[in-house]
């Protein structure tokens, strides 16, 4: 057993002591009620008032180490192992692969992929795949991006039907275009499915996008991006969803997608029970060194970090996910604790799961913010096995 004292955690005003025990928390009290006995008795780390929160969630990202999620073949089983390594080394507990628009057929491969690794055995220090984001094939070809048009399907039950296969068990989020939904029957099914749907790529106007949250939508996809901008007129699907209780908003804070002055708009916006979360929205090469790759028939060029098409057109980053915490702190955006609850806590609870809190596992960060230089640094808590 072992106890961190003087823990700083997201949405308490005091310090809190944490107690791990078999590598689970199983106790969580404010600091001052534990005696000077106590912490003789057990072993304790004194984290002198650093924010502590679980690892970083990520429910949008393409791909990794070269390897795009809609080009998965059951040979890539050992890369995938890699990649969770790889996320779990830059402070991803969780992740949601993104399945970008293909055909059919690939869209079915890359889903048994996923889904015969999930049945595999976990290794230590890997993040674990919650289950898949789909990102189409029911977008508006007005909105596609960097989304290839020949793959878009009409959106209708029938061809969600024919997408979904029989893999709604590991089919989590999907980001569809709500308008394309004529007959109004698809966003209820889906959420009867207990299937998260998320908003995007769409032109969608407010009364659309209404309707859309009024049976059961709850997400939107990369705010800002590949959607109407705000109007003082016509607010469109992204004014909606701020402006409504319960609908989560996934944001990429590399300063490319969306400038620095538009974040701190929405997230001071923001401020119902819903909100926003970051996602890294991250292409293949994360984790590899800018250059020309390979991307489904064409190729991106990566630079510090951001992905463009031939044409320029952005498609992407190759940035992890606390990079976006960073960049909010240098911006002078938020406060140090929103910034790390945008990717800890808040993804957390748009998909509706718990928080730091008692039961869980200790798969625990420690964060470092020092003031004069604006660096936010983090460090994962390797508790000892004989201790705990």
């Amino acid at each position: 057993m072992i106890n961190l004292i003087n823990c700083r955690i997201i949405g308490e005003s005091t310090l809190k002591n944490i107690t791990i025990n078999n590598h689970k928390i199983t106790h969580i009290s404010k600091s001052e009620e534990q005696s000077q006995t106590e912490q003789t008795i057990l072993n304790y780390i004194d984290m002198e008032g650093d924010y502590i929160s679980l690892g970083g969630l990520d429910l949008q990202i393409n791909g990794g180490l070269g390897l795009a999620f809609p080009d998965l073949a059951l040979n890539d089983l050992e890369k995938l192992h890699q990649i969770c390594a790889y996320l779990w080394s830059v402070g991803v507990d969780e992740f949601m692969p993104t399945i970008v628009t293909t055909s059919v057929e690939k869209i079915h491969q890359s889903l048994e992929v996923i889904k015969v690794f999930k049945q595999s055995k976990k290794k230590d220090n890997e993040a674990e795949i919650l289950g898949v984001h789909l990102e189409g094939p029911f977008l508006n070809k007005d909105k596609k991006g960097a989304h290839p048009e020949e793959y878009l399907l009409s959106l209708n039950l029938e061809n969600v039907k024919k997408v979904f296969n029989n893999y709604e068990n590991i089919i989590k989020i999907i980001t569809l275009a709500p308008e394309l939904d004529t007959q109004g029957d698809v966003i209820p099914y889906l959420t009867d499915l207990g299937v998260i749907v998320s908003l995007g790529h769409s032109m969608a106007t407010a009364k659309e996008a209404k309707r859309a949250f009024e049976q059961g939508a709850s997400m939107v996809t990369h705010a800002f991006n590949a959607m109407p901008s705000l109007h003082h007129r016509e607010p469109g699907m992204l004014g909606e969803a701020i402006a409504r209780s319960g609908v989560y908003c996934g944001l990429i804070a590399d300063g490319k997608h969306v400038s620095p002055t538009m974040l701190k708009v929405i997230l001071q916006a923001s401020n119902y029970d819903a909100g926003i979360f970051l996602v890294s929205d991250a292409l293949a090469p994360i984790g590899l060194d800018d250059g020309i790759y390979p991307w489904d028939e064409r190729t991106i060029e990566v630079k510090n970090g951001t992905a463009t098409l031939p044409d320029g057109t952005l498609s992407g980053t190759t940035l992890p996910l606390f990079v976006g915490a960073q960049n909010l702190i240098n911006w002078d955006i938020c406060t140090v604790e929103r910034a790390i609850g945008l990717v800890t806590d808040a993804p957390r609870k748009a998909m509706k799961m718990p928080t730091l809190t008692v039961g869980q596992k200790a798969n625990l960060i420690r964060w470092h913010h020092y003031p004069e230089t604006k660096q936010l640094t983090w460090e994962r808590i390797l508790i000892n096995n004989s201790l705990s």
